[in-house]
């Protein structure tokens, strides 16, 4: 793609990375076949080639971006199934992320979209504001029924509802810093991301992951100062903020590193481990470049880091128990991890099926899902209807966010570590049926 920035334009390091982007895309059209909102709507503006169109111009013009380009840009899901595809290793993942920054900063919203999205960036980092936030949402579904209907709910705050778990839970153990100790020889030292949304929604995940690990010997560490891993607010485009969630983590775990070293940072949450494992590109030009670079290169999924120490099961296989495995697609987009969690459940002792289409988003997304509900909620059905003929008695993944949008069918959903922790020693997810 021929691009017309000017040398001024140039110079600003961010133009330079976009402009790069950009010459790389050869308006193919591989990328719409696997673009989740294009298969979905059938509109070039809403694939990553008409995307690519539309923030080159915002970003040759240097005009403020108009409510057509925001309106495409919120669109997209960041799913980058598009970078799977692509023939041409287009980075669309930088440049939506810092055409979502330009949309922020030059795009006036209307003024109910601005409130929502602060108040999602000031709420869902922070555990507890989460917390006290759900626990209102149990008013609030109170209130849903006393009215009677939908019809007085706008569809966002709707989507808000029927996705706030009907129970809370309170603190969980990674909400304190902390150091879990290994059982037996320890093999490996790492940090665990505590992160936030997940630790309020389900912190059973996190509670699996440290007792699989500590019964492997491995030592797992909650690093004082580390928090959110900054997705949430990145991709709403508040820069600033991302950097700042991303900054403390990687002092956090710097500090960890000079006293005790650690062998990984270990995220049990994808879309998290997508974004912590580019903390050298979002911090390239700070004075933590060198240690966020660190950071990223020892950055590790929890299926990769179970499949280096090469996980076992310590039960009789359960063949009989068939779990149809949801590829996340910051898992197998992002972080390019799609071997190992299937590996892993099969070593278990599972039957693992996988529904067609796998590629395609599910429609969660961080906060789509609640920005976007109509899309994500085609999504959520597209994706459960190639499920349901499988058959399966639970369906597994490794981000939280897709968990809770395939959940409320019959089908339960649960996390691919708690199947592995209680396949190693560990107790028997409470979701899964028992066969008896």
């Amino acid at each position: 793609m021929q691009t017309n920035f000017n040398a001024e334009q140039l110079a600003d390091p961010n133009i330079a990375v976009a402009d790069t982007i950009l010459r790389s895309c050869v308006h193919c059209g591989f990328c719409t076949a696997t673009c989740p909102t294009f298969v979905t709507v059938g509109d070039e503006d809403d694939s990553p080639r008409g995307r690519i169109y539309l923030i080159k111009d915002m970003l040759e013009t240097g005009a403020a971006a108009s409510a057509s380009v925001a309106f495409h840009l919120d669109r997209c899901l960041s799913c980058l199934a598009c970078m799977t595809t692509c023939p041409s290793g287009v980075d669309y993942m930088h440049l939506i992320d810092y055409a979502r920054v330009r949309v922020e900063e030059s795009y006036e919203r209307p003024a109910h979209d601005r409130a929502l999205r602060a108040l999602l960036a000031a709420v869902l980092p922070y555990p507890a504001r989460m917390r006290a936030a759900l626990r209102g949402a149990k008013l609030g579904r109170f209130v849903r029924g006393i009215i009677g209907g939908d019809g007085l709910l706008g569809q966002r705050l709707r989507a808000m509802l029927d996705l706030a778990p009907s129970a809370v839970a309170g603190p969980s153990s990674t909400e304190r810093p902390g150091v879990f100790p290994a059982e037996g020889t320890r093999r490996a030292r790492v940090a665990l991301l505590a992160g936030c949304a997940q630790q309020v929604i389900d912190p059973g995940i996190h509670d699996a992951t440290i007792r699989l690990l500590t019964r492997m010997g491995v030592e797992v560490v909650v690093a004082e100062g580390a928090g959110c891993c900054g997705a949430l607010t990145h991709h709403l485009g508040k820069h600033e903020a991302a950097l700042d969630f991303a900054r403390a983590n990687v002092a956090a775990w710097s500090r960890e590193i000079g006293a005790g070293g650690l062998d990984a940072v270990v995220t049990d949450t994808s879309g998290c481990g997508t974004v912590v494992k580019d903390y050298g590109f979002l911090l390239r030009d700070t004075p933590e470049a060198a240690n966020a670079a660190r950071i990223a290169g020892i950055a590790l999924d929890i299926s990769e880091l179970l499949m280096r120490l090469d996980y076992r099961s310590t039960r009789a296989p359960v063949p009989e128990i068939v779990i149809a495995y949801h590829a996340a697609c910051s898992l197998q987009h992002g972080q390019r991890v799609t071997d190992a969690p299937k590996a892993l459940l099969r070593r278990a002792g599972f039957t693992v099926v996988e529904p067609r289409d796998a590629h395609l988003c599910c429609g969660s997304a961080g906060t789509y899902n609640l920005l976007q509900p109509e899309l994500a909620g085609q999504l959520r059905l597209r994706k459960l209807e190639t499920i349901a003929p499988l058959h399966a008695d639970a369906i597994a993944s490794g981000n939280v966010g897709c968990l809770t949008q395939l959940a409320g069918t019959t089908i339960p959903t649960i996390h691919t570590v708690e199947l592995l922790d209680w396949m190693a020693g560990g107790p028997r997810p409470t979701k899964l049926p028992d066969r008896g």
